[in-house]
């Protein structure tokens, strides 16, 4: 009985993976469980983020973060969610449907090979990157502590962005920080598509319940693949939160004082890094996981009414 049940949950879940060709209702059916399972995940964990977000910027013990806020005071401990509710909820729609349509068009019919996995990832990593770096810029502003004064509201920050001229929008305000960003999502998604469904398919044939494969492997692939990248996230973090017309440090430049100021020492860029393994496994895995229960569920709503 339990080799029949992993059976059928198996040949579900390549049926919720690819439809019939010429068929388009699924793929646009992704984009809303993408934002659906990021919005749910991003509101659980942002407490996690901030925490790390803080020991990114001032390289402080883990204890000192958790001090920091605590000093700020309830009222401050939420600033700043708004912004990454909105571009998280935005990432899923983007993430989760551009990487079904562009892994339909390469091959309607599945399964799909680790090259198509990989490009459609890297892909969706990108349009991620353009659509969604404006609102990563005004959160990592919003959450340093150092421009509360200054900058005590989303629409302040705002208002200072669009002081500037076209390209002063663009190179200093919005995508300030844009081509680390660029890097980080392209290559976090192709990692992240190319080797979710592997393990989430391993760990299916042990006739686990449907929800612990997909919980475990969203939290392992994503813990891997933020460790991975964790450097990026440490420099996007130290770009995004400068402000002002005055000149700003180029790539390298910022690059180089991130590096001098956490001593030359790899160890000390990973600040926050026992912070961000919890985080990304309770996040991802999360995420996986709502995502994959609802595919399941809106599959089988679409099986009973066809």
């Amino acid at each position: 009985m339990e080799e029949q049940d992993n059976t059928a949950g198996k040949k579900l879940q390549h049926q919720t993976r690819a439809e019939a060709p010429g068929t388009k209702s699924w793929q646009s059916q992704a984009y809303t469980l993408g934002a659906i399972s990021n919005f749910m995940s991003t509101f659980l964990t942002f407490p996690i983020y901030k925490v790390v977000f803080r020991q990114q910027i001032h390289a402080v013990a883990l204890s000192e973060a958790v001090k920091q806020l605590w000093h700020e005071g309830p009222q401050y401990f939420y600033r700043g969610i708004y912004p990454p509710l909105l571009s998280k909820t935005l990432q899923g729609t983007l993430l989760f449907g551009t990487y079904d349509s562009l892994l339909c068009f390469l091959s309607p019919v599945g399964p799909h090979s680790l090259g198509q996995r990989w490009t459609a990832g890297l892909m969706s990593g990108v349009v991620e990157a353009v659509a969604l770096s404006p609102f990563e810029r005004v959160q990592n502003v919003l959450q340093d502590a150092r421009k509360q004064a200054c900058f005590p509201s989303t629409f302040s920050i705002l208002k200072e962005f669009n002081s500037y001229g076209l390209w002063g929008r663009l190179s200093l305000g919005y995508y300030r920080g844009f081509w680390p960003v660029l890097v980080r999502n392209s290559l976090g998604s192709a990692l992240y598509f190319s080797f979710k469904d592997p393990i989430q398919d391993g760990l299916a044939r042990q006739g686990l319940p449907h929800w612990v494969p997909a919980l475990v492997s969203g939290s392992v692939n994503g813990t891997i693949t933020c460790l991975i990248l964790y450097p990026l996230m440490v420099l996007v973090a130290n770009m995004q939160s400068h402000i002002g017309w005055q000149r700003m440090p180029s790539l390298w430049a910022s690059a180089q004082d991130v590096w001098d100021t956490r001593g030359r020492k790899i160890l000390l860029i990973y600040r926050g890094g026992s912070l961000i393994v919890l985080r990304s496994s309770v996040t991802w895995g999360l995420t996986t996981a709502i995502h994959d229960f609802l595919q399941r569920k809106a599959h089988t709503k679409k099986e009973m009414t066809d």
